[in-house]
């Protein structure tokens, strides 16, 4: 079973930056999409941002698109998630995750390995 182990979140302002990352256990993953999702309390997991095996083919939700970026090296087993301008909306538990393809989709079913999650709270 691959485990995936995230770190990096935390509580920060409104309009300041943090840095998620993300290793898997298993080598198995670095012919994978990785990506990230995030749940605010009494919402449903929702997709952040999803990258190719190789690095490319990045993707994001509308809600994050030009505010946070994702990163990889190609076949790599660790996934980051730089955010910028955060905003309190951005408040919930963040799952790294990967894909059971090499190319992300934002259909949660798509994704069949989790991490435990981070907390990034966002203060107004």
């Amino acid at each position: 079973q691959v485990q995936l182990v995230e770190s990096g979140g935390g509580l920060v302002q409104a309009g300041d930056s943090l840095r998620l990352a993300c290793t898997a256990s298993d080598q198995t993953v670095s012919n994978n999409a990785m990506g990230w999702f995030r749940q605010a309390p009494e919402k449903a997991r929702e997709f952040v941002a999803g990258i190719g095996w190789n690095g490319g083919n990045a993707a994001y939700s509308d809600s994050v698109k030009g505010r946070f970026t994702i990163s990889r090296q190609r076949a790599a087993t660790s996934v980051y998630l730089q955010m910028s301008n955060l905003r309190p909306e951005d408040t919930a538990v963040y799952y790294c995750a990967a894909h059971r393809s090499a190319v992300p989709s934002s259909n949660i079913r798509a994704w069949n390995h989790w991490g435990q999650g981070t907390q990034v709270t966002v203060s107004s």
